[in-house]
């Protein structure tokens, strides 16, 4: 416990928990799937702090896992059952430090919640354009570390391409300042596309420069109901070619995936009368105040009714209609937490072989569980589409082993997410739960490439220990 005594006199002891009742909410995921065990959780201040944490660890070789708002859904930012480690809260790290709206730029602590840092960028009169569905309590610092993707990908990109500059304290707590604002940098390798998406496992991001952008002045919002999946694409295709990148959001949900939130989520409703087999939610933004967009959108959706590729449709007349047509998207997670077990993934493949995906994908689940239902929900304009499937609650109680039909189920879904030149992962990350499967898709040139970075930056392997790859053996 020397470790704990010595985070005590850094931190003070208020910062340092270990009482079972005060860790309990850091050592299992939001959903209950995975569980860890830890010396004591830390809650540094800044910076500073953060980095006395790190040397100390580097210092008596304790393995550390940094925590944001712990709302990942592949246990990245839960340790393992050996008690060996300390989680490293970064929610005490949640200060704004500058507003650049003529640069349009904002740097912000790893600890600020996404909702602070779209209200920071609102004061501005700017807009910050990642949205999820847990941006009120995930932290700005996991988005980076998990490469987030989210609604608006389509325009404006993941995480990846909103960070201008991060500042990381690194395995041996150096601490980089990398926080430059600079649009333009021809000075050698690009250090923060490293961090991006390594969840923790190369260093700690204590803070990010992030790109702002204008805010829209003019929004249409429309749900529309679709025969197929390949007329959702030729509706999509259409509106990006009459408007381009004014699209800002296309998000596909399956009948059957309506249907449960539908049924488990008070306050939701159909926008249409119509039931079809697949249903788009689209938005449309503008910087510009006054453009007619929603009539725009209602004529481009008019041809889509002639020929067929469109049964029905809805535009929003009111911030409040909108709402409820985003309600139905950002309430999946929730309605299918109730509606069984819940088998997730987070595949993509090219835009043009959804279609193709999405039928292989649910003949194979069928074919290894005849009982489990399938229901689909994404970002069609990325090609990103969450399979979710669905296993009855009895097989709790059954003696067949849950981990083992996941894991079958998963491999199905994954091969031929793979044979359609797909990922296994696009913005959920790795963390535990993938990083098997990681290991297959990747190939041993590429896990060794991988495992190299990791040696060369955590030669200790104390960085978030068994997620997303394991250090290069000697």
């Amino acid at each position: 416990m020397e470790v704990v005594e010595r985070a005590r006199a850094i931190l003070g002891p208020a910062h340092v928990l270990s009482d079972p009742t005060d860790t309990a909410p850091f050592l299992a995921d939001w959903r209950g799937r995975y569980r860890g065990a830890a010396l004591a959780v830390v809650r540094p201040a800044d910076a500073a702090q953060v980095a006395a944490i790190v040397r100390l660890c580097a210092e008596i070789g304790t393995p550390l896992v940094p925590q944001g708002g712990n709302t990942g859904v592949v246990g990245g930012a839960i340790p393992d059952a050996t008690g060996r480690s300390l989680v490293l809260s970064l929610s005490r790290l949640n200060r704004i430090r500058e507003t650049d709206p003529v640069g349009d730029s904002l740097t912000v602590e790893a600890g600020c919640t996404l909702a602070a840092v779209q209200a920071a960028a609102e004061a501005a009169d700017r807009l910050f354009p990642m949205s999820l569905g847990s941006e009120g309590s995930c932290q700005i610092g996991g988005t980076i570390a998990t490469n987030a993707g989210g609604t608006a990908v389509l325009r404006y990109g993941p995480m990846r391409d909103l960070v201008l500059g991060l500042e990381v304290v690194l395995p041996d707590g150096t601490l980089w300042n990398g926080l430059r604002a600079l649009r333009k940098d021809n000075t050698g390798y690009a250090l923060k596309h490293l961090f991006i998406g390594a969840e923790g496992t190369l260093g700690i991001v204590t803070a990010a420069t992030l790109k702002l952008f204008p805010r829209p002045r003019s929004v249409a919002t429309a749900f529309l109901a679709l025969p197929s999946l390949e007329a959702a694409l030729r509706v999509f295709a259409r509106l990006r070619g009459a408007l381009g990148d004014r699209v800002t959001t296309a998000e596909i949900l399956s009948e059957p995936q309506l249907a449960s939130v539908l049924a488990h989520v008070p306050g939701t409703g159909r926008p249409l009368a119509a039931v079809l087999p697949w249903y788009l939610l689209v938005e449309v933004t503008d910087p510009l105040a006054g453009l007619e967009l929603a009539e725009r959108l209602e004529d481009l959706l008019a041809e889509g009714l002639e020929d067929g590729s469109v049964a029905d449709a809805a535009v929003a007349r009111s911030q409040a209609q909108a709402a409820a047509m985003w309600k139905l998207r950002h309430s999946v997670s929730e309605a299918n937490r109730k509606s069984g077990i819940v088998v997730g993934h987070d595949t993509a493949v090219p835009v043009a072989r959804i279609p193709d995906f999405v039928a292989r994908a649910t003949a194979a689940v069928a074919a290894v569980r005849p009982d489990a239902r399938v229901v689909a929900v994404g970002h069609i304009g990325d090609g990103n589409i969450h399979l979710v499937v669905l296993l009855p609650e009895s097989l709790r109680a059954s003696a067949e082993p849950l981990d083992a039909v996941a894991q079958a189920i998963s491999a199905a879904v994954h091969r031929e997410a793979i044979a359609l030149g797909g990922t296994i992962s696009a913005e959920h990350g790795i963390g535990q739960g993938m990083r098997d499967a990681l290991a297959a898709f990747k190939g041993p040139a590429e896990m060794s490439l991988m495992q190299g970075i990791k040696r060369l930056f955590d030669p200790q392997g104390l960085m978030n220990p068994g997620k997303l790859v394991a250090p290069a053996p000697d």
